[in-house]
């Protein structure tokens, strides 16, 4: 007797793009887009704001997404089962071409980033294991609100791996994210004593 194999789940990237073909209307708004994503929507609304990263936005965007990170970072840290967000975000509209050609720009990232995902470790990607990483999320809307420069695309990656590691509940990408954040952290306190230093003996 065979044994019957557990339907194959969809990727993230093909799961977003179902879920922007299956609204009504060229603009789609943020409850449209997560509705049919709710079981992992922490995941897929962190992606949505690493978009901005990877886009020509004005000065001063990376403060307004690290801001909303934090705050998705508070809802994970207080164990939150989805994210609650609030009504006017949840009518925000995007423009669903906008959006594809976002998901064919990141095609490579993502492409390597489900070769090497899948389910294995879940229970870190399940409380109690939330709290550390809403804590984590946290520090990476720290990071991203910060006038740093030329760090988008590093932040934004790092985004895009947190959201992928939650969809496809990979403990093992997430143990990856939280270090890689840890040595950020680090490395940033560090540059920014060194910074420090160096105006206060030049001057």
């Amino acid at each position: 007797m065979t044994r019957e194999r557990e339907p194959r789940e969809d990727k993230t990237a093909a799961l977003l793009r179902a879920a922007l073909m299956s609204a009504p209307g060229e603009r789609v708004s943020v409850e449209q887009l997560l509705e049919p994503l709710r079981r992992r929507a922490f995941g897929f609304l962190l992606l949505l704001l690493a978009i901005p990263n990877f886009l020509p936005v004005p000065i001063g965007i990376g403060g307004i997404m690290g801001v909303l990170v934090i705050a998705l970072g508070l809802e994970m840290l207080i164990g939150l089962e989805h994210p609650w967000i609030p009504g006017f975000l949840r009518r925000r509209t995007m423009s669903r071409e906008g959006l594809l050609r976002f998901l064919d720009r990141i095609e490579p990232m993502t492409r390597r980033l489900e070769r090497i995902c899948k389910p294995r470790l879940q229970r870190l990607t399940r409380r109690p294991f939330t709290f550390v990483s809403g804590a984590v999320m946290i520090l990476v809307g720290i990071l991203l609100a910060l006038p740093i420069p030329f760090t988008n695309y590093v932040f934004g990656g790092l985004l895009i791996a947190f959201a992928f590691a939650l969809v496809e509940r990979d403990g093992a990408l997430l143990m990856a994210v939280w270090a890689t954040t840890a040595a950020i952290v680090v490395a940033s306190a560090t540059f920014s004593q060194a910074l420090a230093g160096f105006f206060r003996d030049l001057f």
